[in-house]
């Protein structure tokens, strides 16, 4: 697990939110999974599992525009590639397909999920999410939003 040293960087909101997905979103999400990578675009590499990675056909290296946070579940055998946004864009269109081409090797399923703190930062962006991935929100951790998928519509067994 990571030391903690990058949520003292200057980016405080940006790295209170990865720590919110490393926190609650995994246990909650992707409970077991092993958080393969932390980093962002000036600070990469604040953490890195490179033979977890490598296992998995991945190998990364400072040129590739990797998510913020990779996590792997292997009771599922899902690779969660997790945006944590504070300011800059979401897992789009155009975002999804670079991270399928950066991880085309890779032996576990794709999981695309853009994070935010708050619904009001989510509604700036909420029309560039692309379908096929998740959105969690990290004022209601609870939750995940899933932009289309296997399910286009259908009743819930429980109503709240």
């Amino acid at each position: 697990m990571p030391d903690g040293s990058c949520f003292y960087h200057p980016r405080f909101r940006r790295c209170l939110l990865i720590k919110a997905i490393i926190e609650h979103f995994c246990p909650a999400f992707a409970p077991g999974g092993v958080v393969l990578y932390i980093g962002d675009t000036e600070n990469k590499f604040v953490h890195l599992e490179t033979a977890g990675l490598a296992a998995l056909g991945v190998a990364l290296n400072s040129a590739s525009k990797i998510p913020d946070v990779i996590v792997h579940d292997a009771k599922r055998n899902w690779l969660l590639l997790i945006e944590a946004v504070t300011s800059a864009g979401p897992v789009d269109g155009k975002r999804r397909k670079e991270l399928k081409d950066l991880f085309a090797g890779c032996k576990a399923g794709l999981v695309f999920v853009t994070a935010f703190e708050t619904r009001r930062t989510m509604q700036s962006f909420v029309s560039q999410i692309a379908w096929e991935s998740e959105v969690w929100i990290a004022e209601e951790p609870d939750r995940v939003i899933h932009f289309n998928g296997e399910r286009f519509l259908g009743r819930y067994s429980e109503v709240m």
